[in-house]
């Protein structure tokens, strides 16, 4: 695996926590990896259109970092114009119980929050 965003944490109890959310947290980052993780290939434009809302600019430097830590696979075809797709890595696909998890918990609140 190549250079990681994300190196050294030297903590107490909880550090793990950060260590992962240094890694997945992020306003658009948790979006990106569940759309992969649920639609398996996107292309840098479908996940444009997933979050109109975020910059090209921002988009970019969120893949990157997931690039750079190995959560996602990032691979260009030779065309005109350039295709990009991106997918979750062997080691990403390791976070589908946590994204799922997230998920549930974040339907329960949305739930909660309606209902209040």
């Amino acid at each position: 695996m190549g250079k990681t965003a994300h190196t050294a944490f030297n903590c107490a109890e909880g550090c793990s926590v950060e260590a992962a959310l240094a890694v997945i947290g992020g306003k658009w980052k948790g979006t990106i990896l569940y759309r992969l993780h649920r639609d398996g290939v996107l292309r840098f434009n479908e996940i444009r259109r997933i979050l109109p809302a975020v910059s090209q600019r921002t988009l970019t430097a969120q893949l990157r970092a997931l690039e750079a830590d190995g959560i996602i696979e990032r691979t260009v075809y030779a065309e005109v114009p350039p295709r990009v797709e991106y997918r979750l890595s062997a080691y990403g696909q390791t976070l589908a119980p946590v994204l799922l998890a997230l998920k549930a918990w974040g339907d329960g609140h949305k739930a909660r929050s309606e209902a209040a």
